[in-house]
This record gives C-alpha cells, sequence and structure tokens, in this order.
C-alpha cells in the first residue's frame, strides 16, 4: 500500500497556534489539497472526532481559467440551455397540477418558450456588453499549500490517529 502523503509535507515542530476556535496544533503542511484531504479522511476513517480539524489554504489566490471564445451564437446557445431548463422546471410543475393529455403539452411548452426566451436574452445581454468580455471562463481559488489543523486538546491523539509520526 502506499503512503498518501506527499514526501514534500512539512511536519510541525509542536507548534501551537491560536484562532478564533481556540489552540490549535498544526498536524501538517501540504503541497496539495487532497494530500490534506487525504489526513483528514484518514481521521475520519479511525473514528477521530473530525469537527475538531480544519484545513486552511495558504497564500489563496483567484485563478480563472479561460476556456475559449464567447460569440453572440454561444451565448444565445447557453442563454436557451439555461431557459430550458428554467422552462421545463416550470412545465413539470404546472403539469403536476393539471391532468390528462395537457400535462405533456405544458411541459413541452415550457421547454420550448424556455428555452426561446432564454437564447434571446442570451443573446441581448451579450450584445448589450459591447465586446468588453467576448470569452468564457472557469474561477477557481488555489492556494501554495494547505495547512491541517486540529484542536490543541486533541492533538496527541490526531498524530496517532493519523500515522503522521
Amino acid at each position: 500500500m502506499t503512503e498518501p502523503y506527499p514526501t514534500s509535507m512539512r511536519t510541525p515542530d509542536s507548534t501551537r497556534t491560536a484562532s478564533a476556535r481556540g489552540a490549535e496544533h498544526l498536524l501538517g503542511e501540504f503541497p496539495t489539497y487532497a494530500a490534506a484531504e487525504a489526513v483528514v479522511d484518514r481521521l475520519s476513517d479511525r473514528g477521530f472526532p473530525v469537527q475538531t480539524v480544519r484545513i486552511v489554504g495558504n497564500n489563496l489566490r483567484s485563478v480563472e481559467y479561460v476556456t475559449g471564445r464567447l460569440t453572440t451564437r454561444r451565448a444565445a446557445g447557453a442563454g436557451a440551455a439555461s431557459g430550458a431548463w428554467f422552462g421545463l422546471m416550470v412545465g413539470l410543475v404546472i403539469g403536476f397540477f393539471s391532468g390528462g393529455a395537457t400535462w405533456l403539452g405544458a411541459v413541452v411548452g415550457g421547454l420550448v418558450i424556455g428555452a426561446v426566451w432564454g437564447g434571446v436574452f442570451g443573446a441581448l445581454a451579450h450584445r448589450a456588453s459591447g465586446g468588453r468580455r467576448d470569452f468564457s471562463s472557469r474561477r477557481t481559488y488555489e492556494a501554495d499549500s494547505y495547512a491541517v489543523y486540529v484542536d490543541a486538546s486533541r492533538a496527541d491523539e490526531a498524530i496517532r490517529a493519523a500515522g503522521l509520526f
């Protein structure tokens, strides 16, 4: 079985810090969120009360990944898809309270009307921007490292349960 912790993990020298939750003990600092999450998962698997643990991202920054060019056609398509979902939901609610053949008509009608209006509003919103943001993107937050802290009163138990030392 491979060890889930990276070799570049920094371990504390029993440094205690104070936070709004009270005194805390640094269990370790990890280069990725997945590595920090693995420690908390191991604690949970071994029955440790994980509500006393927290993961803190250090040097947090917002990163925006550009996913493509945004044209009026793509904006209309995205608006149509969003409108279709909304229309489907409205159609299902209306159809739920109506009986017989009108149920299907309400669902299909809601879907189509929602898609048409969503497409129109998507295109108009993009055109109204005047070309200031002609790209689509996805935003996320990243950190340089992730520290795992535990309440100081449970530090020794957490160290044993996580198998850190």
